[in-house]
Order: structure tokens, then C-alpha cells, then sequence
């Protein structure tokens, strides 16, 4: 039951955002909600059962056996919400003008949503040939995939000193020394460790470790300096084309789906008049499109990494130390 309560508590925040206290979902001619239609009221206010049916169904993978003890928790968090609600309106929160433009935004939000999701409607099954390429092309995530154990350093740092820190990592003899380097230096660094299959590595990065031998490292560029990637050890624990189907299928409907939904996008903004004015003149030019790199499916019997830092969000220019380090396994 707690964790109901748990999983519901962001969404007095959602009854904020999209609107306080629908009143009556379904009005009989009366002018009232039928009575088997309503679920509690607060101050006359009636919340009603296609309310709470429509955040049972925000819940994932809800079993059957929990979907009373669910629904009696939903009602009660519902409840909660509009007491808050009620208050928030009578403080004449609604006329917050930071309140009405966060209103302002997730309406704009939700619209653009529906529009997609009844115009791009579900994308189509791929092909048997169009998953086993996939699997072909992608060695690093099934027939050669790996458990990757990684050492980061994270370092805080100007451009100008990338040159310099990355001459002292081939240099050092160990990682400890290169560590003892950068304090001495007085760089700001975060040190981590973690254990990471494939499928959860940034994919710019993972075409070039899976060819690094254990014990190299590899240097990344990251927006405030970079990270230092110790391939520490690996474990290769192959996916086949079977178990990794449904994972391909569902990746490649999403692509199709981002596909189809950038030409709907352009084909509506060229139909559009828009306008960049003043200091946001700039905005009508195109940035330019990085490269695309694939996304890696999960595979399906994949465990979450332990202790795994954080990802990085590395750029094109990685490039790995060609010396192994000694003491890191």
C-alpha cells in the first residue's frame, strides 16, 4: 500500500499543472456525475471513476490481484490533491504569473503530444531482415558484448589544459600516480567505479572500448573538461538473434516513430509563418544535426550496474591512450 503512495505523490503536482478540480468528468442531464460514476467528493467537488481509472493506467505492469488496493490509494491521493488544489485556488494561486506560465507550458505540452501520438499512430513491426541486420551490424551489443568492470576519473578543466593532462595520463605508470599528478595540480576530479554491460555505455564510447584491451584507458572531452575511462576488465557474455528480438523490434519502432515525427514536425513548420525576433533572431538558423549513432536495446536478461558512475556525455573527440596501465586489474 505505501508504495502506491509513493509512485502517486508526483502527481499533485500533474493536478496543478493541468488543471484543479475537474468537477464532473461525465454529467448525467441533470447536470450531475452519476453516482456510480463518482469516486469521493471534496467540499462538493466530485472526483470521479474515470479519474482514478486514468492513473491506474500510469502505472506499469499494475497485476490484477493489486488492482483494488491500487484504485483505494489512487481515490486517496486524488483526494489529497484536491484538498491542496482547493487551497492553492483560494490563495488565488492561479493567477501566479509564475503558475500561469508553467499552466501556459504543460498545456502547450500535452496538445503537442496528442497531436503526435493520434497523427504518427503506432509504428510498424519491422521485418525480420530489418532486426537481424541490426544484430549484424551491431557485434559490440550481442555476438561480441560484454560486461565492462570501468575506473572514471572526472576532471574539471579548461581546454587549454586538455593537452597537458592527456600527456601526463600516457606517462603515468599507474592510475594512483596520475591521480597523485592531478591533486598536485589542484584540478578538481571525481573519482568512480562500476560494473556496466554494453547496452548501458554511452554509445559514442562503445565501438572503441569494446576494442581496448584491459588495462587502457581512454580520455573523453566533456562539456566542463574530460573524462578518464580505465577499462579496469571484461567479461564477454554474447546476446543471440533470439534473445535479442523483442529488444531490436521495440528500438527500431522507436526510431521510426522519431523519424516519422521530425517530417511531420518539418512539414508543419514550413507550412507555418514563424518569426525569431530580437535578441532570439538567431534561433531561425539551424544548428547544426550531430551524427547519428545508434541506440542500444537492452538486453532482456541484462542486470543494472552497481556502484556504476554516472554517464557521461561525451563529443566526437575521444581518443584512447594506446599504453596499458599497470595495477588496475
Amino acid at each position: 500500500m505505501y508504495g502506491f503512495k509513493k509512485l502517486y505523490l508526483p502527481l499533485l503536482v500533474a493536478v496543478l499543472v493541468v488543471g484543479c478540480g475537474d468537477k464532473k468528468d461525465e454529467a448525467a442531464e441533470d447536470g450531475k456525475a452519476a453516482p456510480t460514476q463518482v469516486a469521493a467528493k471534496v467540499n462538493g467537488t466530485e472526483l470521479t471513476v474515470h479519474q482514478v481509472n486514468y492513473a491506474l493506467q500510469r502505472i506499469p505492469n499494475l497485476d490484477k490481484d493489486q488492482a483494488k488496493a491500487a484504485s483505494l490509494q489512487v481515490v486517496r491521493n486524488l483526494v489529497d490533491q484536491e484538498v491542496i488544489a482547493q487551497k492553492a485556488l483560494s490563495d488565488k494561486l492561479d493567477r501566479d504569473p509564475t503558475v500561469v506560465q508553467a499552466l501556459d507550458a504543460a498545456r502547450r505540452q500535452i496538445l503537442a503530444e496528442a497531436y503526435m501520438s493520434r497523427k504518427l499512430g503506432t509504428p510498424a513491426e519491422p521485418s525480420d531482415a530489418e532486426v537481424t541486420d541490426y544484430f549484424n551490424t551491431h557485434p559490440e551489443l550481442f555476438t561480441k558484448r560484454k560486461i565492462y568492470r570501468l575506473q572514471e576519473i572526472a576532471i574539471k578543466a579548461p581546454k587549454d589544459k586538455h593537452d597537458a593532462i592527456r600527456a601526463q595520463l600516457g606517462a603515468s605508470k599507474t592510475l594512483n600516480d596520475f591521480a597523485t599528478w592531478l591533486k598536485a595540480e589542484n584540478y578538481e576530479v571525481k573519482a568512480s567505479q562500476g560494473v556496466k554491460p554494453a547496452e548501458q555505455l554511452p554509445q559514442e564510447m562503445l565501438p572503441q572500448l569494446a576494442k581496448m584491451p584491459d588495462g587502457q584507458a581512454m580520455v573523453v572531452n566533456t562539456p566542463d573538461g574530460l573524462l578518464v575511462v580505465v577499462l579496469a576488465d571484461s567479461q564477454v557474455q554474447p546476446v543471440t538473434l533470439e534473445q535479442a528480438k523483442p529488444a531490436i523490434a521495440r528500438l527500431l519502432q522507436k526510431q521510426a516513430r522519431q523519424k516519422a515525427a521530425k517530417a511531420e514536425l518539418d512539414a508543419l513548420k514550413a507550412a507555418a509563418k514563424i518569426e525569431y525576433v530580437g535578441d532570439f533572431a538567431d534561433a531561425g538558423k539551424e544548428a547544426a544535426a550531430p551524427a547519428e549513432k545508434p541506440a542500444a536495446p537492452a538486453a532482456e536478461e541484462a542486470k543494472p550496474a552497481t556502484d556504476a558512475a554516472p554517464a557521461a556525455a561525451p563529443d566526437a573527440d575521444a581518443d584512447a591512450i594506446s599504453k596499458g596501465m599497470s595495477g588496475l586489474k
